[in-house]
């Protein structure tokens, strides 16, 4: 990430990376046998992404169980997803009451999804602070390379919780053959998704749906050549097109985030000023994390200064 003078601001996507967390992790339960592995990955993700960005706003999104206006717009979203054990979804109370603790603001409303809640605080400093806050979005979730422009960079965790990368707007080129940021939501209402059963145009794959993007920009001028008598489209793709056009527009309305979900948002709400060290400690222990007390950012140079504090008084000795 290159350096400039804004401060940053941690989106956290918290249902993907509990997810991403339960999925990666073993089993892990605590002193009453209640299974808290999704916790405690959260939570290295959470601390590795305040070490590595040293955030001074921080805010989790999370979606709500209640239907939202995608599911209402087209039954079939999300319907051949499996669902998730009670294991998984237990901890989301769980990760909630641990960010109570280290005083980090949670968002979430009824009929959305943790994406537009996150889409929307993105557009909210963009709009507001650009000059002055710079938007990092922690996510399993590939949906939301969609947000990155200049002033928002995408975390996105690329193996398990341990590892991940910072994208820009480059490296999605990379990722898309060249296609921009807000240009993946004309490709994925082409192609589909099949993770959230989102339909796209049926028999157009991967490669068609990157080169009618990169040739026309976006779903409307591609539609206006496909309507014509003598159009570039090749006659096959055009028929396809033709026939899962509604198809097509749904789609886009199903993957496009939404950044403008009425919200009240104030960034002081916001703003972190770090962890409260007993509070931490206290919730770590209650889960029997040890082992992730040593690792809450600023607590290492505690450590280390023990440690080197007992060197010299044994020096003395």
């Amino acid at each position: 990430m290159e350096k400039n003078n804004k401060d940053n601001f941690l989106i956290i996507d918290s249902n993907s990376v509990i997810h991403r967390a339960f999925h990666a992790l073993p089993p892990l339960a605590d002193k009453d046998g209640t299974v808290v592995n999704a916790v405690y990955g959260f939570l290295l993700v959470l601390f590795k992404a305040i070490k590595d960005y040293n955030p001074k706003y921080i805010a989790a999104c999370f979606d709500l169980p209640e239907p939202t206006f995608r599911k209402k717009a087209f039954s079939e979203y999300k319907a051949k997803r499996e669902k998730a054990p009670d294991e998984l979804y237990n901890q989301i109370p769980l990760v909630k009451k641990t960010l109570k603790a280290f005083n980090i603001s949670v968002f979430e409303k009824s009929g959305f999804e943790g994406d537009d809640l996150i889409g929307t605080l993105a557009e909210f400093t963009n709009q507001k602070y650009k000059n002055k806050i710079h938007n990092i979005i922690a996510s399993g979730d590939l949906d939301n390379l969609q947000l990155v422009n200049d002033n928002t960079n995408v975390y996105f965790l690329s193996r398990g919780v341990k590892e991940g990368a910072l994208y820009n707007e480059e490296m999605i080129k990379q990722r898309y053959d060249g296609l921009l940021p807000q240009q993946i939501i004309f490709f994925k209402a082409l192609r589909g998704d099949a993770s959230d059963n989102i339909p796209g145009v049926k028999g157009i794959g991967e490669k068609t749906a990157i080169q009618l993007v990169k040739e026309y920009g976006d779903l409307d001028n591609i539609y206006k050549e496909a309507e014509k008598e003598n159009s570039q489209i090749k006659q096959s793709i055009k028929e396809k097109l033709l026939k899962d056009k509604d198809m097509a527009y749904m789609s886009f309305e199903l993957v496009k985030i939404k950044r403008d979900v009425p919200i009240d948002v104030a960034i002081m709400d916001c703003e972190w000023e770090g962890f409260d060290k007993d509070k931490a400690q206290a919730a770590l222990e209650n889960f029997g994390f040890k082992s992730l007390i040593k690792k809450i950012p600023g607590m290492e140079i505690e450590e280390d200064e023990k440690k080197k504090i007992i060197g010299e008084n044994l020096k003395l000795w």
